[in-house]
């Protein structure tokens, strides 16, 4: 298990992606608690792109509940369609909000959060979570977040 990350924030966007999910991969080799592979994940996509808030909502009961994450305190439950959260585990696809001031329902955990990404986690056909990632700063996320935070999915779904 790799301890350590190479943070480079000099390199573009795209180039940090590529950099990090090798180190990500690295990472959760060989431990098999989901947990705690959450808890790094969540810690290295902080640690990589310093986002307002980065972490999971895991699946229980019909609720999304608080999961592994880093940043300022969070909600912690989120009902089915509810937020964006709640809409991306309903639709079960990743939804991009630029502004979440103009996002019907919006539930407003950190009022600097300005601009949101969630992606469902989607194992045997069912959502099992949300990675949730907030940036203080509007139309932050695009479909390169996109491509490369479900590739982070994918590895951690796949441990």
């Amino acid at each position: 298990m790799a301890e350590d990350l190479t943070i480079d924030r000099a390199i573009p966007k795209e180039k940090q992606y590529q950099s990090l999910i090798p180190q990500i991969e690295g990472l959760l080799f060989g431990e098999t608690d989901f947990v705690a592979n959450m808890a790094n994940v969540s810690a290295a996509l902080k640690e990589q792109f310093n986002w307002f808030w980065v972490g999971f909502y895991l699946v229980k009961d019909e609720e999304l509940v608080l999961g592994p994450f880093q940043g300022p305190v969070a909600c912690t439950r989120i009902k089915k369609g509810k937020g964006v959260c709640g809409s991306a585990w309903l639709q079960q696809k990743t939804l991009i909000v630029p502004d979440v001031d103009e996002f019907p329902g919006h539930i407003a955990c950190a009022s600097a959060s300005k601009s949101e990404i969630v992606l469902p986690l989607i194992k045997d056909n069912q959502v099992i979570g949300v990675l949730d990632v907030d940036s203080e700063f509007p139309d932050y996320f695009d479909s390169i977040d996109q491509a490369y935070l479900e590739q982070v999915i994918y590895v951690l779904l796949n441990r």
